[in-house]
Parts: C-alpha cells; sequence; structure tokens
C-alpha cells in the first residue's frame, strides 16, 4: 500500500504543472479563438477544409463526448463528411494538457509521434470520409448547450470579463469534463505499476505480437480521455508493454468511446460506422508499429 501511495503521488506531482498550463492554455483557445470562424471553413470543397477540420481538432479543448455535438453542428450547418469525420478523429486523440502530460511522462518522441500521427490520421479519414456515400438523416437541426457553451464570445466583453471566463473555462468546466476520467486513469495507473501479479502479466505476454492485440481491444472497450490515457500508457510501458503497443492505446483509446459509436451509427449509418472503426483499429496498429521502429 506504501509504494502504491509513492507511485500515485508521484504521477501526481509530476502531471499537475502541465495539467495546469494545458487547461490555462484550453480557457484561452476556447475564450478567444471564435468557433464561427472554424464552421464557415469547413463546408468547401477539397482538402483544405479537412486539414482546417484536424489542425482544429488537435488544439481545441474537447473530449471525444464533447466533440461529438460540436462535430454534428458543423455538419447540420453545411459541413462535408469528411471534415466531420476528420474532427472526430483528431479532436479526441489529443489536446494541449495531453501533450504537455505525455512531454512531461513519456518523453519528446512520444509527444511528436502521436502529434504528426493524429493529424495523418485526420487528414486521411477525410478524404475517405468524403468519397464515401450515405443517405443522410433528415432531422431538425439540434444544436445542444455544450456546442453553443463556446460560440457567444462577445465582442463587448470587458477585459476582466474575458479573464473571468478564461479561468472559469481552465479550472472549473474543464476539471468538471475530464476530472473524473483523470483521477481514474491516474490510480489505474498506480495500480498497474505497483501490483506485482499484474506486472508480472504483463512483462510475460505483451511485449511481443499480443501487446498490440490488447491495447487496440483495451482502447476500444475501455475509453479514457486522452489526458488520463496517458499515465496509464505510462504506467503499462514501464512493466513491459511494447512501445509501439503503448501508442496503440494512446491513439486507440481516447478516439473510440460507445457515445461515438452509437451518434455515428444513428447519424450515418452501419457503413460509416464500420469504416471509421475499421480505419482507427488499422491506423493505430500501423502507427504503433512503426513508432517502435524508431
Amino acid at each position: 500500500m506504501n509504494e502504491f501511495l509513492l507511485v500515485l503521488k508521484h504521477y501526481i506531482i509530476e502531471i499537475l504543472p502541465a495539467l495546469g498550463i494545458g487547461f490555462l492554455l484550453s480557457g484561452l483557445i476556447h475564450e478567444l479563438v471564435p468557433d464561427n470562424w472554424i464552421e464557415k471553413h469547413l463546408g468547401k470543397k477539397g482538402i483544405i477544409p479537412i486539414v482546417y477540420a484536424t489542425i482544429a481538432g488537435t488544439i481545441l479543448p474537447i473530449c471525444c463526448i464533447g466533440s461529438l455535438p460540436v462535430a454534428l453542428s458543423f455538419y447540420k450547418k453545411g459541413s462535408k463528411l469528411g471534415p466531420v469525420l476528420a474532427f472526430l478523429v483528431a479532436t479526441p486523440a489529443t489536446s494541449i494538457s495531453a501533450l504537455l502530460v505525455t512531454y512531461r511522462l513519456l518523453g519528446l518522441k512520444f509527444t511528436l509521434f502521436i502529434f504528426f500521427a493524429v493529424i495523418a490520421m485526420g487528414i486521411l479519414m477525410g478524404i475517405i470520409g468524403n468519397r464515401l456515400s450515405f443517405t443522410p438523416r433528415k432531422t431538425k437541426e439540434e444544436v445542444c448547450s455544450h456546442c453553443q457553451s463556446g460560440t457567444e464570445h462577445t465582442h463587448d466583453k470587458t477585459f476582466r470579463g474575458h479573464i473571468k471566463a478564461i479561468l472559469k473555462f481552465s479550472f472549473w468546466d474543464m476539471p468538471k469534463e475530464i476530472g473524473l476520467e483523470l483521477i481514474v486513469g491516474i490510480i489505474l495507473a498506480a495500480v498497474v505499476a505497483t501490483f506485482a501479479p499484474i506486472g508480472i502479466w504483463i512483462k510475460n505476454n505483451l511485449g511481443g505480437l499480443f501487446g498490440y492485440v490488447f491495447a487496440l481491444v483495451f482502447g476500444i472497450v475501455m475509453y479514457i480521455c486522452s489526458t488520463a490515457t496517458v499515465p496509464l500508457v505510462d504506467a503499462f510501458v514501464q512493466q513491459g508493454l511494447n512501445v509501439g503497443a503503448g501508442m496503440v492505446l494512446l491513439i486507440a483509446g481516447p478516439i473510440t468511446s460507445y457515445a461515438t459509436i452509437l451518434v455515428l451509427k444513428k447519424e450515418f449509418g452501419a457503413k460509416i460506422l464500420s469504416i471509421y472503426l475499421l480505419f482507427i483499429s488499422v491506423m493505430s496498429l500501423l502507427s504503433g508499429y512503426l513508432f517502435s521502429l524508431l
């Protein structure tokens, strides 16, 4: 128990500074970058809207669940399918806070690789998405309060008002959004790092090819947000998980969730959902393998 508490304390001390900076930067982006600038660039044809959607997804402070209504609002306002799918890949896969925590725990190589891998995956998913045919659902425009919360940037807001809004989003809304998942992720990481039978099993079974399969299945079945996934991957790798498999978990875990699966099935049909999940699985495994060669 003492070792568990020491490891837990270590993770908390390592993560908190990077998390605080990440939350603050997220608040600045949320308050100062107008959402309508993003929306108006996603309805055009070609690769440019896909690139916009992917880049926006990598920097916007939204988790997988939060990205769903935003992506759907883009689609209902005229976006092509490609940018929507690119956004759904890039947004939950990483964020500023997740990148900072990744750098803190896993190092620069992990951080740079996942950043560029996610951008490449988002753009490729967008290109594929624009070539897919499907029958759109005929529904009334539904934009939930979560989507709209970031769109009401008033130009007459005072400097004090901006600061208050930034701090509220950074240190109240963001912790409410992913705080519980982050706590669970850190606790699971500490358990994996200190519970001897788990470490022995990982070392004996997950160092090779099976580690990739485990990471993919575990990531799809057990959704954890991008920031909370980092300490868990760190603990698995320290106990013997192949670093390539660690990259698979780091990518596939945050992107897939039951909410994403259900919403994609409802809005775009089983065909689009199947292609989306197949793409995530193949690209996660390929990215993990390429990372293991570096």
